[in-house]
């Protein structure tokens, strides 16, 4: 039986918690400066006032006034979010107080903990965020004390059926090991350069997404985006073949391409690569599909002007939105980010065809992380969703040197297509082929291409040839095609 989830306020970090936390129970909240513990806290908060819930913000290093200033500009109705204030004021310093608030001989005369206990009753909230505990540190005697405050603070809290946030910076000068030994769950924020991610290490009565998840802090609060789980998405669909619109093509490809698989268009620069995978649109378009170019290198305008200069009408197709082009800037999303639009455009708006282009372009998205095992994942989602995949690539090498893929992606793909440019009579010339078709045979020869204003033009098959794929093909038998 699943057990009730407490939702967190963010759909994300519900996600990875498989619906939020339980309720009951004390949750760590680590990480440093700036990571954004507080925005966390008050998203929680905000959650439970939206349920009718009560709630209590107790704050021990940044003043209320700011607590509250801040989730304010977030969106938060910072009038319904009730603050204990225990910060150290301007007096502290001028008057020298000091004071130990877990003192068990003082405890009922202790003003501090008086505060937290009277607020406690007063309030009698669902949900407390306490920012940070870790400053409770500062006033025990040793670490023994410490843990020994801290767990019956804790328990006064838990008794009273609250649900509890607490904070720490923990750091290897100063490590908080113990307060995640403590806690029911432990949930890390961290910040290198400028990506963030969220993880949780720990949830007692509970199964979650392990692993680095990517994170952000917007002028609307945290958003995160857990990364891609293909396994969890299954969608049935019918085996079909998706013809291109060009006889000689889909000849080449004995029908077309199949529904649910990825096909790895690849080639040198200017070769036609993408003005191939988007006929394949043009016709899907046709039967009303939804498609989806992703353009991590190319201006939507750009895109638009060449495909209409070669008959693809591709204005026309986005205002039927059966196209729809969506540039992307690489280093400003994660790849979680990224496969979070493409899941939106396929849950929501049931694209049929998606299109990357191209592979080198999504390798900056993930900075230096595993591309092969990113790609991997959003390939394989698609397929479980019945998505055709177009990946495109570019290759170095204009002729000569023939490679498939130079970032070691072939595995992953059911069909590959390559593009080559020949030296004919002194001319560039442009040929293609099939190097690879999982589902279905397929024609093993090459055809010539062209791209002109009229569209795509495919040859017969180059039978009178050798050396192709060396880029430097020679006629058999002096024989020269017709």
């Amino acid at each position: 039986m699943l057990q009730e989830r407490l939702p967190t306020g963010i759909s994300g970090l519900d996600k990875i918690m498989y619906g939020g936390l339980i309720p009951g129970r004390a949750y760590l909240v680590r990480g440093g400066p700036g990571s954004g513990k507080t925005t966390l806290g008050l998203h929680f908060l905000a959650a439970g006032i939206a349920n009718n819930e009560k709630t209590l913000y107790i704050t021990l290093g940044e003043p209320a006034e700011q607590i509250l200033k801040n989730a304010a500009q977030l969106g938060f109705n910072s009038n319904a979010i009730a603050v204990l204030d225990l910060s150290p004021n301007s007096e502290f310093f001028t008057e020298i107080q000091t004071y130990d608030i877990f003192s068990p001989a003082e405890v009922e005369r202790e003003p501090t903990t008086q505060k937290i206990i009277d607020a406690v009753n007063n309030i009698q909230p669902q949900r407390v965020v306490l920012d940070a505990i870790t400053q409770f540190r500062y006033l025990a005697t040793d670490a023994f004390q410490f843990r020994k405050q801290v767990l019956s603070f804790m328990r006064f809290l838990l008794e009273q059926g609250i649900t509890v946030i607490f904070t720490s910076e923990g750091s290897e000068a100063a490590p908080d090991d113990d307060l995640q030994f403590i806690s029911d769950g432990v949930i890390h924020l961290t910040q290198v350069d400028d990506e963030r991610t969220i993880s949780v290490t720990k949830f007692r009565g509970s199964d979650f997404r392990s692993g680095l998840h990517s994170m952000r802090l917007t002028d609307k609060g945290m958003e995160v985006y857990p990364r891609l789980q293909p396994e969890a998405y299954k969608r049935d669909f019918a085996g079909q073949t998706i013809p291109s619109g060009i006889p000689e093509l889909d000849e080449l490809l004995h029908g077309g391409l199949e529904r649910g698989s990825v096909t790895l268009f690849t080639g040198p620069t200017g070769v036609g690569k993408t003005t191939i995978g988007i006929q394949f649109m043009k016709e899907a378009a046709g039967r009303g599909e939804r498609s989806v170019i992703y353009c991590f290198e190319e201006a939507q305008d750009i895109l638009l002007h060449r495909c209409e200069s070669v008959n693809i009408p591709v204005r026309s197709m986005l205002e039927r939105s059966t196209l729809s082009v969506v540039t992307v800037e690489p280093l400003s999303f994660s790849p979680d980010e990224f496969a979070s639009l493409v899941r939106q455009e396929v849950e929501q708006n049931k694209a049929q065809i998606v299109m990357i282009d191209s592979i080198s372009g999504y390798r900056l998205s993930v900075r230096g992380q595993d591309l092969v095992g990113h790609l991997h994942a959003l390939c394989k989602y698609l397929q479980n969703m019945g998505v055709t995949v177009i990946l495109i690539n570019e290759v170095e090498s204009i002729t000569g040197d023939f490679k498939a893929t130079e970032v070691g992606i072939s595995y992953m793909t059911d069909n590959i297509i390559f593009l080559r440019y020949l030296e004919l009579h002194g001319e560039m010339r442009k040929a293609i082929g099939v190097l690879k078709k999982r589902m279905s045979n397929f024609e093993k020869t090459l055809r010539e291409i062209e791209i002109t204003r009229y569209g795509i033009k495919v040859g017969k098959p180059l039978l009178g040839l050798r050396g192709i794929l060396s880029g430097t093909p020679e006629w058999v038998d002096g024989n020269e095609a017709k």
